[in-house]
């Protein structure tokens, strides 16, 4: 294995932009790796993108890109500094295609970045560690996965109110954008105006534009998902605010969301909040509460929301939530000081387990103003969501665009696709059912669908097992795209271990120990585009 470090200039050469202001709610680090799945010559270069939302002092980065073998075993590794004299940059870190003195070999390799910013002794900083998979060698196609049959299901825009074939699921796909905001936060600037996280209250588009956008991008669902303790117009408790105006605007939003599902059938237009702020918390996005919550009071003490949840308690949070019958998703998780119960980051609890039913898995960056979606910063959360599981939580992926900019489903071609029963409309109802169900995938390719299966068992479902277990990670794409990987990975709900790959099959067969399992499929399209599927939850007697 060899080491590089980049030399200082070199390491140094960052795009950075100006240094613009920005609400505190998004004054954190954040580091996204670019790595072409597929390159046109041996050569080739990985991006890494740094941003600092609000940072205004200079400082240094600590970046480290290894390349890893399709064993898993570090070949190489290169190491650098960058210097934060601004609030976004970029390092390019360029690779011959060779591992020493020889090409290297051909198959499906790993790179992964590891970033993080010095602080002050008084400053606690994340690492982020981000990893996608690279095609080297021969072309994809000439590698492909053999996968069994599977008839893609009919999706809302593609084949509407097609009946699924003979013999398929009885669902319908659709597909949405499940985390977004617009001027009833801190989002809706205009994308040419876009240069991050907007003052409260203050751009030009509000829900209705953002569904109209949405649902011409061909979007069957999108969520505006607007932080709840922005309502009185300021990021912290504003002295003058008024508690009837903050109120009046959650359910101006609600009331937008109703109206304009009605008036377009099809399509499922979803109000929500995304409840709790970054340092030492954590964003939960609830999907269905009629009541505005929050902990900020004005200078008379009178609470800012409909319901008092006090910040940071993600305990009692869930509990509500519980006895409301609302639906949650863990939005872009940390690894670290994050969802913290009694001292515990991502800490279990049942009432939570009972209403978190997602976990963002890869999100396009929030600050986006690409149209064409051809984002290349995307953050990538798997690992945040896998110990989520392995805490116990019964959690399916999802991948969203936290659009702040005017560009709602527009950053990249993810989407979360969610099935409902044939026959039944998509409304709000039926979407809180899939989601409690768990029957939800998330794909970086809006033209494919991934579907596990477990012995003809849907993903979502827990079921108790005797004897032999077959997986089955069933696929299909509309534009023709291959498999270029499949890993089915395992791991057991309470263990608080480490979720690992069982096989790199599309079809597995095995019997498990003896308890409680879980497995989920993840596939890797021929163009690097990946999908994961819910997970299935097996007692295995």
């Amino acid at each position: 294995m060899k080491t590089t470090f980049l030399p200082p200039l070199l390491s140094v050469l960052l795009a950075w932009g100006p240094a613009c202001a920005a609400p505190g709610e998004h004054r954190e680090f954040e580091a996204t790796l670019y790595a072409p799945f597929q390159a046109t010559a041996v050569q080739r270069s990985f991006t890494l993108s740094f941003d600092y939302p609000g940072r205004e002092r200079k400082g240094i980065v600590d970046w480290r890109v290894e390349l890893l073998r399709p064993n898993g075993r570090v070949a190489l590794r290169w190491r650098g500094q960058a210097r934060l004299t601004g609030s976004a940059g970029s390092v390019t870190v360029p690779w011959s295609g060779r591992i020493g003195p020889a090409p290297a070999p051909p198959g499906i390799y790993r790179v992964r970045m590891h970033a993080a910013p010095r602080g002050e002794a008084h400053e606690a900083h994340e690492a982020i560690t981000q990893g996608w998979e690279i095609a080297v060698g021969a072309p994809p196609m000439q590698r492909t996965v053999r996968m069994p049959r599977f008839e893609a299901l009919p999706g809302a825009v593609t084949t509407p109110g097609a009946a699924p074939a003979p013999g398929a699921l009885p669902y319908t796909v659709y597909l949405g954008n499940l985390h977004s905001q617009t001027n009833h936060s801190d989002g809706g600037a205009e994308v040419t105006d876009c240069k991050g996280a907007q003052s409260p209250l203050t751009a030009p588009h509000g829900p209705e534009a953002a569904y109209a956008f949405a649902r011409n991008q061909g979007l069957d669902i999108l969520v505006a998902s607007e932080h709840n303790h922005m309502y009185d117009g300021s990021e912290g408790s504003a002295p003058e605010a008024d508690p009837a105006k903050a109120k009046a605007l959650y359910q101006a939003g609600l009331a937008s969301a109703d109206g304009f599902s009605r008036a377009h059938p099809g399509f499922l237009a979803l109000y929500g909040m995304e409840w709790g702020v970054i340092n030492k918390g954590g964003h939960v996005n609830i999907f269905n509460s009629r009541e505005l919550l929050g902990w900020e009071t004005n200078a008379k003490g009178e609470l800012l929301a409909d319901t008092l949840t006090p910040r940071g308690d993600y305990a009692a949070l869930y509990t509500l939530m519980r006895e409301r019958g609302w639906v949650g998703q863990f939005n872009h998780p940390a690894q670290t000081g994050q969802f913290i119960v009694n001292g515990v980051p991502l800490a279990y609890t049942a009432d939570g387990d009972e209403v978190m039913a997602l976990c963002e898995v890869v999100n396009s960056t929030a600050f986006s103003t690409n149209l064409a979606e051809a984002e290349t910063r995307r953050s990538h959360f798997e690992a945040a969501c896998n110990r989520l599981l392995e805490a116990g939580y019964h959690l399916a992926f999802s991948t969203n665009q936290d659009n702040h900019c005017a560009n709602w489903g527009a950053s990249y071609t993810n989407r979360t696709g969610v099935l409902i029963p044939a026959g039944t409309k998509l409304s709000q109802d039926s979407f809180v059912e899939a989601l409690k169900a768990r029957r939800v995938f998330a794909t970086m390719d809006k033209g494919s669908q991934l579907v596990l299966s477990a012995n003809g068992r849907m993903m979502g479902e827990r079921f108790r097992n005797k004897g032999a277990l077959e997986l089955v990670a069933n696929f299909a794409s509309s534009a023709g795209r291959q498999v270029a990987a499949v890993a089915i990975m395992e791991g057991v709900p309470g263990r608080n271990g480490q979720v690992s790959r069982l096989s790199g099959t599309a079809t597995t067969s095995f019997t498990p120990a003896p308890g409680e399992h879980f497995y989920y499929a993840r596939i890797t399209q021929d163009d690097g585009n990946l999908l994961w599927s819910a997970p299935v939850w097996v007692s295995q007697e």
